[in-house]
């Protein structure tokens, strides 16, 4: 049995320019998997565009740094940053307060709801959870996720931690590479929480392409997909979008590379299938038992 391959793209919703790009490789065969920003500009095309396209899978990125809450601001003071009104602006910031104790649990799960219960309001079937910036490397993070996804019958999370065989191939700078080498020591506590010890939350055996975010090149891509094991389930993630006028309006450090990265997408994918060994392509709702959720598979030497 081949390996099986989630190929899930983060950001749906920040833009138009972004929907557009992950229906457009989703059709193309490119692309199974995305997660939905609740409090995105463009969330309502997103929501539009993922009914219309029944066999994305559609998870909840959940936001808690550098963005807008769903709830209330004076229901979760302590992930709000100094204006009192948004999240702390950056992943530094968050990470202080998390290890110095200054965030409550209470408010992670708050709000984790409020935006994986905007999904659902919407008519999305939620397949997995992942967050904004990989927050839920930190057990103060992952447990109330994993406590809100049980109570919200979401199935799967991202498993946020990079295999040594990913890391290896040495793409990306070296001082993010050192990160997340030094993060993965934290890989242990996260798959002995009880969920996903006893796979009441599921997840895969890892995720690709964290250290190479902007710089997912063709080549790249095409050298991580031919180093996949011939088994296990593995995540690659990804950032495709148009870098258009809608991009200048948010904050974000990819935006050149997102046009990149959607070409890429575009050229390596059917590529790879018409390959031999080639992974199947599955979304997170077609893991494990969950798989009955939706009954739509796709292999990538399908025509």
């Amino acid at each position: 049995m081949p390996s099986r391959l989630i190929i899930n793209a983060d950001d749906f919703g920040l833009t138009h320019g972004v929907n557009r790009a992950i229906v457009e490789l989703h059709e193309a065969k490119a692309l199974t998997s995305t997660t939905l920003m609740a409090t995105g500009a463009a969330f309502d095309d997103a929501v539009s565009i993922a009914l219309a396209h029944p066999t994305l899978g559609v998870g909840c990125h959940v936001i808690l740094t550098d963005g807008i809450p769903a709830s209330p601001p004076q229901d979760i003071p302590t992930l709000l940053g100094p204006d009192g009104r948004t999240f702390r602006p950056s992943l530094l910031d968050f990470i202080q307060a998390l290890l110095r104790g200054k965030i409550s649990r209470d408010d992670i799960e708050r709000e984790a709801l409020a935006q994986i219960h905007k999904l659902q309001n919407a008519g999305i079937n939620v397949t997995h959870l992942d967050t904004h910036k990989h927050t839920h490397m930190f057990p103060a993070v992952t447990r109330p996720l994993l406590d809100v996804a049980e109570r919200c019958s979401v199935g799967a999370i991202r498993q946020p931690f990079e295999r040594p065989w990913s890391l290896g191939l040495g793409h990306g700078g070296i001082v993010r590479r050192l990160q997340i080498h030094a993060v993965g020591r934290l890989q242990r506590g996260f798959e002995n929480l009880s969920q996903i010890r006893n796979a009441h939350v599921l997840t895969t055996d890892g995720t690709i392409g964290i250290s190479t975010t902007g710089n997912l090149y063709g080549k790249t891509l095409r050298e991580i997909l031919h180093a996949l094991p011939a088994d296990g389930s593995f995540e690659l993630c990804c950032h495709p979008g148009y870098n258009d006028r809608d991009l200048d309006e948010v904050t974000t450090r990819l935006r050149t590379h997102r046009d990149v990265e959607r070409t890429a997408l575009l050229v390596e994918i059917p590529a790879r299938a018409l390959q031999p060994n080639a992974p199947q392509l599955i979304h997170y709702g077609e893991l494990g038992g969950h798989a009955a959720v939706r009954e739509t598979s796709h292999v990538m030497n399908e025509s």
